[in-house]
C-alpha cells in the first residue's frame, strides 16, 4: 500500500491501544450501562479512548475529535480534518471474553474518509486503508469476494435485518451470519470472507467510518441503507444503516430494498 498522510499515525495509535485493552480482556473490568439505552461501557473503553486521544491529538492538535467515549466537541464541525474513533467496537463481546472486538480509527477530510485502521488485538488482525491506495490485512492486499449472485450469498447481518418490512422487493435468499463488531464485519467483507454486510439500524459514524473506507478500497461499495454515499463528520453523526458488498451484490440488495 502506498503510504498516505496519517495512516502510519493511525497504525501506531491502534497498536499502542491494543495492550491496554488486552490488560482488561477476560479480567472482569468494571462496566456499566450508558444512559439512553446506548449499551455498555467499561473502564477499558475509557482507558483506550484516553490512549488514542493522547496519541492522535498529541500528533495532530489541529484535527477535530469525534469518539464514542468522549464528550461532544462542536469544534470538530469546523475542523478541516477530524479523527473519528471507536475505542472498543464490540464492547459486549469484549466483556463476554469474545475476541471479535476492535479498535476503529479514521481520519476524515471534508466528509470523506482518507485513512482508516481496524485492529483486533486479541486476534492480531490489523486492517488498514488509505484513499486511492487499496486495503490490507497485516500488510497483505485484500479484496472483496468475486460473488456475482445475491442468491446464496454469505451476508453478515442480525436476524431482524431480514424481516419482510425492510425488503419491499422481497427478502433476499442468502446465508446469514453475524459477528459482534460492526467495524470488523465491514473488514470481513473487504477481505472476501463474506459477500456483504447489511444493517438497517441507524449506524454511528465511529462504528462505520473506518470499515467503510477499508471495504471500498478493497473493491466494494459502502453506502447507507438507502444506497446513498455517506458523508462523515455530520452534525448528528448517525446514518440510516450501512450496506457494503461487491458492486453486483450491492446493486442486487438495493433492488430488493426498493421494491
Amino acid at each position: 500500500m502506498r503510504e498516505a498522510p496519517d495512516l502510519g499515525l493511525l497504525i501506531e495509535a491502534a497498536r499502542a491501544a491494543g495492550p491496554v485493552a488486552m490488560r482488561h480482556f477476560r479480567a472482569s473490568p468494571r462496566s456499566w450501562d450508558k444512559a439512553g439505552d446506548q449499551g455498555p461501557v467499561s473502564e477499558a473503553d475509557l482507558e483506550v479512548n484516553a490512549v488514542l486521544e493522547a496519541h492522535l491529538r498529541g500528533a495532530r492538535p489541529d484535527y477535530g475529535w469525534l469518539s464514542e467515549e468522549s464528550e461532544e466537541d462542536p469544534a470538530r464541525l469546523t475542523a478541516e480534518r477530524v479523527f473519528i474513533v471507536d475505542p472498543i467496537d464490540g464492547t459486549r463481546a469484549f466483556l463476554q471474553g469474545t475476541s471479535a472486538f476492535s479498535h476503529a480509527l479514521a481520519v476524515v477530510h471534508n466528509g470523506v474518509v482518507e485513512a482508516a485502521v481496524v485492529y483486533l488485538p486479541a486476534q492480531e488482525r490489523l486492517y488498514a486503508a488509505a484513499l486511492g491506495a487499496g486495503a490490507t490485512l497485516n500488510g497483505a492486499p485484500i479484496h472483496v469476494s468475486g460473488a456475482q449472485s445475491l442468491t446464496g450469498a454469505d451476508v453478515l447481518a442480525t436476524k431482524p435485518t431480514f424481516l419482510p418490512d425492510h425488503w419491499p422487493g422481497g427478502v433476499p435468499d442468502v446465508n446469514r451470519a453475524h459477528r459482534p463488531s460492526l467495524a470488523y464485519r465491514l473488514c470481513l467483507v473487504a477481505q472476501g470472507r463474506f459477500d456483504a454486510l447489511v444493517t438497517v439500524r441507524d449506524a454511528w459514524e465511529w462504528d462505520i467510518a473506518a470499515g467503510c473506507l477499508i471495504a471500498a478500497e478493497a473493491g466494494g461499495i459502502a453506502t447507507d441503507a438507502t444506497g446513498a454515499p455517506i458523508r462523515f463528520n455530520a452534525r448528528w453523526p448517525r446514518h440510516p444503516g450501512c450496506f457494503a458488498a461487491p458492486r453486483q451484490i450491492h446493486a442486487a440488495l438495493m433492488r430488493h430494498r426498493g421494491g
